[in-house]
């Protein structure tokens, strides 16, 4: 069975090649842009990690974060927080996330991590 790994992301280039790259690892990705495209997610898939961009669109990736992992049903999927910003680790360790990505990152990195949280 795939697994599901939801990305938010809403830098259309960004999404599309962090896609293209899961999908030809046989993951099942879904891609959303904006938090309330997110919440769907949430509520309707089974996930098994989430990649979180820590702008998206307008919104702060932040509080979307704390608002999964504070959540019963949603708390223990793992997380990733993408970001050019230099405070990312801080950021991701704030919002309760599993690890960070920083922008721009290696494509094996993002594997990796792919790798890593969905064994």
């Amino acid at each position: 069975m795939k697994k599901i790994i939801l990305v938010g992301e809403d830098d259309d280039a960004i999404g599309d090649i962090i896609t293209s790259i899961l999908q030809s690892e046989n993951y099942e990705v879904l891609l959303a842009k904006n938090a309330e495209a997110i919440n769907t997610y949430l509520h309707t898939s089974t996930l098994d990690l989430i990649f979180l961009d820590i702008w998206l669109a307008g919104q702060d990736g932040s509080k979307i974060a704390k608002s999964i992992k504070t959540k019963q049903a949603t708390k223990d999927i793992p997380l990733v927080i993408m970001s050019a910003d230099n405070q990312t680790e801080s950021i991701a360790k704030t919002a309760g996330a599993e690890a960070f990505l920083l922008k721009p990152f290696s494509l094996d990195d993002l594997l990796e991590l792919a790798r890593k949280y969905t064994k």
